[in-house]
């Protein structure tokens, strides 16, 4: 029952499905750097990015990973900040994969600067009058608070203060996020980014892209190794997953109508919602639809079963990814206004809606982040006891008490 000690276990690690599966992570991971490497060598003119889109599709693969690193802290915050010991098994998963997603997120940022070793400058140089430089503070921070929490929830003698470390997690995690959505809201020379409800938007896909991500790596887990999950709480966080597509969902009309509401914005609005092309069918068909109302109409039907919650949970990455795509190709895609309320004029793409075709290298440098932060949680599971030897309901649901699972 809930009040019994929760025993951690690594997984076996020795089946053929497990060391395929290792194997085709460590191939997306050596195209992804090969990718970058090619990229490095030949110039970035092999990739769609030109003077106008300077952040392409690996920054899309990079900012959705940032932030779904935040969320997939959720269940971890759930069970320390707010009390619900149902979710406590799954914290140490929780934090693996948030700092994961992270570290993915950050290596394809990395590998895309065209020039790595320029790290070094930004590592030691700072103008904090830029939101990039907060950023760093608050990425690796993040790193060593989760590495923290984490520590203290599977050292025995630590444990007493694993509550204090995580609502300093989860103070920390909110912060970054609001960070990240920052980036692009105090970018006031964007027509699309000026905003201050960006914050709160990336907030709100942070809680849904990095609980999508948690389900499926979960399910996942749980299915290739054996261990009973309960129906009863796989469906609390199906339908908290609704509640954050909802949250998604109202942050991004209010983004658009207020945009639409100041005159000024008008004209992006349009490009972003009519007349974009690619970048409009994105918004409509893989933002809105795609990753917003079909999976909220998937969860919220009676009988939702897991594999119902699966294809919710890929929906909404997938739309998440859409998102991203809408936010930064096409935020960049419209013109910039070198000088508000006047007309400039010159052959070098004044006032043209710029486009972009994103190249293989760079979907390629993408996938690969996203191959090595789940790499490195199948061999942490394999070497460290993240895991719980079960999640069946009556095991980690104080409420149970042996009754059947309730239908959602």
């Amino acid at each position: 029952m809930a009040g019994k000690t929760i025993a951690y276990r690594q997984i076996d690690g020795r089946g053929g499905g497990y060391l395929a599966l290792l194997a085709l992570l460590a191939l997306l991971v050596l195209t992804g750097l090969g990718a970058a490497w090619t990229m490095e060598h030949e110039g970035h003119h092999i990739t769609g990015m030109t003077n106008q889109i300077v952040w392409g599709v690996p920054h899309v693969f990079a900012v959705f990973l940032i932030v779904a690193a935040s969320g997939a802290l959720n269940v971890a915050s759930i069970a320390s900040v707010f009390g619900r010991t149902a979710y406590k098994p799954l914290s140490r998963l929780s934090g693996l994969l948030a700092v994961a997603l992270l570290i993915g997120g950050l290596g394809v940022l990395v590998l895309d600067l065209g020039r790595p070793d320029r790290l070094i400058v930004a590592m030691t140089t700072y103008n904090f009058k830029s939101i990039f430089a907060w950023n760093i503070y608050l990425y690796t921070g993040f790193m060593a608070v989760v590495a923290v929490y984490l520590w203290m929830q599977m050292e025995r003698r630590m444990n007493r203060y694993t509550a204090a470390a995580g609502w300093v997690a989860f103070l920390w995690r909110l912060t970054l996020t609001t960070g990240t959505g920052s980036i692009f809201g105090f970018l006031v020379a964007r027509e699309a980014y000026d905003s201050a409800v960006m914050a709160p938007l990336f907030i709100a896909m942070s809680f849904s892209f990095g609980l999508a991500a948690f389900l499926l790596v979960l399910m996942a887990v749980s299915a290739g190794t054996g261990r009973p999950l309960g129906v009863r709480l796989l469906t609390r966080m199906a339908r908290l997953l609704a509640v954050f597509i909802g949250a998604v969902l109202y942050f991004t009309a209010i983004q658009h109508l207020t945009g639409l509401y100041a005159a000024e914005h008008a004209g992006v609005e349009r490009f972003l919602l009519t007349g974009g092309g690619t970048v409009t069918a994105l918004f409509w068909l893989g933002q809105v639809a795609l990753g917003g109302l079909v999976p909220l109409a998937i969860l919220l039907l009676p009988g939702c079963g897991p594999r119902g919650i699966a294809l919710a949970s890929v929906l909404v990455i997938l739309g998440g990814l859409a998102q991203v795509y809408v936010i930064i190709i096409g935020g960049q895609a419209w013109p910039l206004v070198l000088f508000p309320g006047m007309q400039a004029s010159s052959s070098f793409m004044d006032g043209a809606v710029a486009s972009y075709t994103p190249s293989l290298p760079e979907i390629a440098l993408g996938l690969g982040g996203i191959a090595f932060a789940l790499l490195a949680v199948m061999l942490a599971v394999k070497i460290l006891p993240f895991l719980p030897e079960t999640l069946a309901d009556a095991a980690v649901d104080p409420h149970h008490a042996g009754r059947e699972p309730a239908k959602t």
